[in-house]
């Protein structure tokens, strides 16, 4: 009795993007050259904030720690997306399937906590820009970068927990390019249907109560500097709409997976490509082409290899 409850099936197929050999073929390049892109720029914006000590500030180091997470989160997927363009037989093993759902729900979760504080960070820089630096000391910025990854971390075992004993006895295709918890549960020799809410329930509450928390956050810093300067509401728009822009483009397609009632297979595939792939890489395109600081660091480091490479 306790062998008929177990799990036996030891992998998993994905259906991959599309059914078109040409097609996926086609694809590979693309996707190759947008995971090397992600990889490049977002390891540049770490090691730019790094060795600059112009950008050793709050800002800049919350910065890193978000470019730091979409080069994790991009790396979950993407490289067996893309190796799988060339293969007929998408296949990951159980254990590997559980490590992807714990990874892109531990640092998608953190990702999500990150983009709040960064939303606190410009909240006390615009609105309280005399008390900025006490209250965004090292070590507060150190502790709520700690929190939203405990954050990410208690989410993910949360989700992991509730599909981990599952009985998985017959079907294994997965209809995707990754292991998304709504498709796997799927698969399950049981009625999952409760199961399936409370793990909606569970994604969405997180990635609703932030979202409404940023939107909150946005406005008020907007409404408080349009009340105290007549082109103040041009300089706060200027500051925040980097940090606007990802938070639109990341909690978009989360929140339109986990709450949305009907599910479309095409527009499902299409969104976890966005979040899982593209976002990864606008996000340090966004802050670069709009931070000047930024701009002026790569421009420092090229400086820097000029005149060694002068010296040589």
């Amino acid at each position: 009795m306790e062998e008929a409850n177990q799990s036996v099936v030891s992998e998993f197929i994905f259906r991959g993007l599309c059914h078109s050999r040409e097609f996926q073929t086609f694809l590979l390049l693309p996707f190759s050259i947008l995971y090397l892109m992600t990889i490049v720029g977002n390891l540049l914006v770490v090691s730019l904030i790094i060795r600059d000590p112009h950008l050793h500030s709050p800002m800049y180091f919350l910065l890193a720690n978000l470019s730091f997470v979409d080069f994790c989160l991009s790396s979950v997927t993407t490289p067996k997306l893309t190796t799988d363009f060339l293969k007929d037989n998408k296949t990951i093993s159980f254990q590997g399937c559980m490590s992807q759902i714990l990874c892109v729900h531990f640092f998608g979760g953190g990702e999500m906590v990150l983009l709040v504080t960064m939303a606190y960070d410009r909240y006390v820089a615009i609105c309280k820009p005399l008390h900025y630096s006490s209250i965004m000391n090292r070590q507060k910025c150190i502790l709520l970068v700690l929190i939203s990854w405990i954050i990410g971390f208690v989410h993910a075992m949360s989700q992991l927990a509730m599909i981990l004993e599952l009985p998985f006895c017959g079907p294994r295709i997965v209809d995707s390019f990754f292991c998304d918890i709504p498709l796997v549960i799927k698969l399950a020799c049981m009625d999952t249907h409760t199961l399936g809410i409370l793990i909606n329930a569970d994604s969405g509450l997180l990635a609703t109560s932030c979202f409404i928390i940023l939107l909150i956050s946005y406005t008020y810093i907007l409404v408080t500097v349009c009340l105290h300067s007549k082109d103040g509401a041009s300089k706060a728009l200027s500051t925040c709409t980097s940090h606007i822009t990802v938070v639109v483009l990341f909690f978009g397609p989360c929140i339109f997976i986990y709450l949305w009632p009907l599910s479309i297979t095409w527009v499902d595939k299409f969104l976890a490509v966005f979040y899982t792939v593209i976002t990864p890489l606008l996000n340090p395109a966004i802050y670069t082409l709009r931070n000047k600081e930024i701009k002026n660091a790569i421009k420092r480091l090229k400086n820097q290899h000029i005149d060694s490479r002068d010296k040589f």
